[in-house]
């Protein structure tokens, strides 16, 4: 019989609220160990996920877009909505302003299997796992890795 998410799920999950400081989930982060974690609102709903990746995107250098000066205009050679995302980023004080808001979630009873793939093809290291709306547990590669072990 093949594993599911709920035999080899971290059931206490370290979770973050949407108001709390960016400074506080890194914080969070290296006391915990943990490269990123759920964001629940105050019912325990998810809304959003926060990693590593996400703070550090707070740190990258801004690269002002390009442009022209044609006949007292100016063309932008580069997206301006990508340099305005990438300043907003950059100085985000709330976990809500950095988070993830289109989260991959699992339910309990999903294959070790079906988790893998979907980590591999999203490119994402954590995923949540929700059941009737709340977050009750997250499963990492990490997790997946100790069950082959086993």
């Amino acid at each position: 019989m093949s594993q599911v998410v709920k035999d080899v799920m971290t059931k206490e999950v370290i979770s973050l609220k949407p108001e709390e400081s960016v400074k506080h989930a890194a914080k969070g982060f290296v006391d915990n160990k943990i490269g990123g974690a759920p964001v629940i609102d105050d019912d325990g709903r998810l809304v959003g996920l926060i990693s590593e990746s996400d703070l550090i995107s707070q740190d990258v250098k801004i690269h002002f877009p390009s442009y022209i000066h044609l006949l007292d205009s100016y063309i932008f050679l580069e997206s301006p909505k990508r340099f305005e995302e990438t300043l907003k980023r950059a100085a985000a004080a709330k976990v809500e302003e950095l988070m993830t808001t289109e989260v991959v979630t699992v339910a309990p009873d999903t294959s070790i299997e079906e988790v893998a793939t979907l980590m591999i093809e999203k490119h994402i290291g954590r995923i949540p796992v929700v059941s009737g709306g709340k977050v009750i547990g997250i499963i990492t590669k990490g997790d997946i890795v100790r069950t082959l072990s086993n």
